[in-house]
């Protein structure tokens, strides 16, 4: 009875964060991005602070650092995005008409073969469905705008997530004291120990997989830009961003930018070095990356992580994405505890006598 107390306990209040979670889906983005900012820079600021400086110090110092690179990479960028994006705009037509030129006799082709009735209703089909594709496009960029940004602006996000970030950062010990001195004091060595497990997997998946999204990233804009692929600047830096999906972000950018060189080169062999620079890509990300900066001991399965981050964003919009991670990580290791408790009990071994 009181194990089956203690689990009312905890499935309440689980019931009950992910009911505040939902209520305030609008306003948590910058407050979710501030605590993601503060765990990916608190290692920093720890060190900091071993070295002597104070822990505020420490903190203006890692923040201000931070801020200062994502500045410098945007003001960097945003140039050459610029005449990307421009440059998209003048060869739009273009690709539309070299894109009709080559299917419209295959579709021409393809109708003489048709009866008028079969025509009509491929017609028909084709509306529908392609009006279905694009409502169900919108609701789901609605639901990601409307969820991460009903409250706040851009500008709002930008101006309260570093102050979210550095009291988070200056109070952070504070804070894991405390949360750890209202834990139960008979389980407290179990709790410690999974929490160790939660912070271990989660730092080594986020800031391991960070890295593999900037180097991959890097490396396809620049391979890309380097093909004389038009966009390939963008396609390769949205192929490494989407990289922190397992399998997404190579499958979009390999997608995307053979459809691309097929349109832009005649010659196939420029259409097979963008090719051979996904493959390469990931290669490396499999046998170096992956293996050296991520590790195989984190226990996120990558479908695990697909699945988070689909249902997170589905369910809180752009906030359940960025607390998709941790919940699993949380979830995973709990479900590792709780199997390895079954494995070693009466349960499963079989000492338990049958009614």
């Amino acid at each position: 009875m009181n194990q089956a107390r203690h689990l009312r306990f905890w499935l309440i209040g689980f019931a009950l964060f992910a009911m505040v979670v939902w209520v305030l889906a609008g306003m948590l983005l910058p407050f979710v991005a501030g605590l993601a900012i503060a765990y990916f820079l608190d290692p920093s600021v720890d060190r900091l602070e071993r070295a002597g400086l104070p822990r505020w110090t420490g903190a203006v110092v890692v923040l201000l650092s931070f801020v200062l690179v994502a500045f410098c990479f945007v003001l960097l960028l945003l140039p050459l995005v610029q005449a990307q994006a421009v440059l998209l705009v003048d060869t739009l037509p273009h690709y539309a008409q070299v894109l009709r030129e080559r299917v419209q006799p295959t579709i021409e082709d393809l109708v003489h073969r048709l009866s008028p009735e079969d025509v009509e209703r491929l017609r028909t089909a084709a509306g529908e469905y392609a009006g279905e594709a694009v409502g169900w496009v919108g609701r789901v960029l609605r639901g990601l705008l409307s969820g991460g940004l009903a409250l706040f602006d851009v500008f709002s996000v930008l101006f309260i997530t570093p102050v979210v970030a550095f009291y988070l950062l200056r109070d952070w010990d504070v804070l894991v004291a405390r949360v750890d001195g209202w834990a139960p004091r008979q389980h407290l060595s179990t709790i410690r120990a999974q929490a160790q497990e939660v912070n271990r997997t989660l730092a080594g998946f986020v800031r391991g997989q960070a890295l593999v999204c900037l180097v991959l990233g890097l490396f396809y804009a620049l391979g890309l830009s380097a093909a004389g692929l038009n966009f390939g600047l963008v396609v390769g830096l949205l192929s490494g961003l989407l990289s922190f999906i397992p399998f997404v972000g190579t499958l979009f950018g390999f997608v995307t930018s053979t459809g691309l060189a097929l349109l832009q080169f005649d010659s196939l062999w420029r259409v097979g070095i963008v090719v051979a620079i996904f493959i390469i890509g990931q290669m490396v990300e499999g046998n170096v990356l992956t293996p050296k900066l991520v590790g195989d001991k984190v226990g996120l399965h990558p479908v695990w992580v697909m699945f988070a981050l689909l249902a997170g964003g589905s369910l809180f919009g752009f906030v359940g994405v960025l607390l998709a991670v941790p919940v699993a990580a949380v979830i995973g290791v709990l479900t590792r505890f709780a199997l390895g408790r079954y494995l070693q009990s009466d349960y499963y071994n079989g000492a338990v006598d049958s009614p």
